[in-house]
């Protein structure tokens, strides 16, 4: 039962504060989202995929329904379990929801803990269904799949945690890989914390390429990540599958001797300056089958007249200058950005359960949440909102004050009149409702 708590302000006498507003939310914004969630079907989506045995002889709350009180919960800011249990009386998101009470923590506990890797599973092609609804939708051509690692540092004794050395801290060691063109999610596997970046990475791309592959577009791929993916498996693999690369390679003192030998000063060079030279060699590892293309940057910083240091990139693109590969390269930085918003603005790196399945389960409702916003933004907001960050959408759209009333079988949410960002509300809302089917 929830407790109600009265206090008189010191800084006006007169002004008592007290919780006892009824039928008030804190998140009437999230509106916004529930009919989002209908134009595209969201509902369908999870009856088609998500199939969990319920042995249960009597229940008020469906699997499916926990797991998108679960999925609302996290793109409205509530990652902890616990916060169920105040939000199960919200009043928006009971109406959001269509449930006259939701789900409670110990229910939620309990839901988790019957997941299985196949749910991860299902949960895996949800978020990557989502991705594909909207490749379908816009008619995508190009996508640069951006693959990186990432750690998810856990504090307890769960399931196949362990010290990895780089992050210096016990964890998990997912990979996760980003269409670096539009920042969708495309895919995210769980590991144990002392695997190293590359391991079984081959596996997980070749999975990401082979889906897409599939596109009636023939879709025009390309393969961006950092020298932890510099191995012939994974240029193998994208040589067999027609697919670019472009991939950052350790620097050792073969690939220095001869990109030296290429490196030139002339009467003309202004040792005051630094400058930057560009070139393509042809080079071997010594565990590479076939030589493969490198491009090569040296710099030289101004007043050094001996110390170039080297940067060096593998790539398939033939006929592509190395500077424009170089470039190519760096834009991988936004890979970075969505690490920081999945992990920061969806706890993607929540790691509450004991269990290793359990922890995949709640990655993949994070990898969810993140593509449901990521597509929202993408279709119904307007142009300079479409790059905003989680909590500015929170701030501006989800968290905004409201009243329910109901009155001739009619229900009404009375939202705030002093929000400032009101206009952006209706403009959103309008978006949604006129807004195409994704599916």
């Amino acid at each position: 039962m929830e407790t109600l708590q009265e206090k008189s302000l010191k800084f006006n006498s007169n002004m008592i504060v007290s919780n006892d507003g009824g039928q008030l939310s804190n998140d009437a914004g999230l509106l916004l989202l529930f009919e989002f969630l209908h134009k595209i079907k969201f509902d369908e989506m999870l009856k088609e995929f998500f199939h969990l045995n319920d042995s249960r002889a009597y229940c008020i709350h469906e699997y499916e329904e926990i797991l998108k009180q679960l999925i609302v919960q996290l793109i409205a800011g509530y990652p902890q379990d616990s916060a169920a249990n105040r939000l199960r009386l919200d009043p928006i998101l009971k109406q959001g929801l269509g449930k006259d009470q939701l789900a409670s923590q110990s229910m939620i506990s309990r839901f988790i803990h019957e997941l299985t890797e196949e749910n991860v599973a299902q949960f895996q092609q949800i978020a990557k269904g989502l991705a594909d609804d909207w490749i379908h939708h816009t008619n995508t051509q190009h996508m640069v799949i951006d693959i990186d690692s990432t750690h998810s540092d856990t504090f307890g004794h769960q399931e196949h945690t362990d010290f990895n050395t780089h992050y210096g801290t016990n964890g998990y060691h997912p990979l996760v890989a980003f269409d670096g063109l539009t920042g969708l999610f495309l895919d995210a596997r769980l590991r144990p914390g002392n695997v190293y970046t590359s391991n079984a990475a081959e596996d997980f791309l070749a999975a990401i390429i082979r889906q897409h592959k599939k596109h009636s577009c023939e879709m025009f791929l390309t393969v961006r990540g950092d020298s932890g993916f510099a191995k012939p498996e994974i240029y193998s693999l994208c040589e067999e599958e027609q697919v670019k690369y472009v991939i950052r390679l350790k620097v050792n003192h073969k690939l220095k001797d001869l990109a030296h030998h290429r490196v030139h000063y002339g009467e003309t060079t202004d040792f005051t300056k630094d400058e930057h030279q560009y070139f393509i060699m042809d080079y071997q590892a010594g565990s590479w089958d076939i030589s493969r293309e490198v491009a090569v940057k040296a710099t030289r910083e101004a007043g050094d007249l001996l110390f170039t240091k080297y940067e060096f990139i593998v790539t398939n693109f033939h006929g592509l200058s190395a500077e424009t590969v170089f470039k190519l390269y760096q834009k991988r930085g936004t890979m970075e950005n969505c690490i920081k918003e999945i992990k920061n603005g969806f706890s993607f790196d929540k790691t509450d359960s004991s269990t290793y399945v359990a922890n995949q389960a709640r990655m993949m409702m994070s990898c969810i949440a993140y593509n449901l916003v990521h597509l929202m933004k993408e279709a119904t907001f307007p142009k300079e909102m479409k790059r905003s960050t989680i909590s500015t959408i929170r701030f501006k759209l989800f968290h905004i004050a409201g009243r329910l009333t109901s009155h001739a079988r009619q229900l009404r949410v009375r939202l705030a009149s002093s929000h400032v960002f009101d206009s952006l509300f209706w403009e959103v809302l309008e978006n949604i409702q006129s807004l195409v089917l994704l599916h």
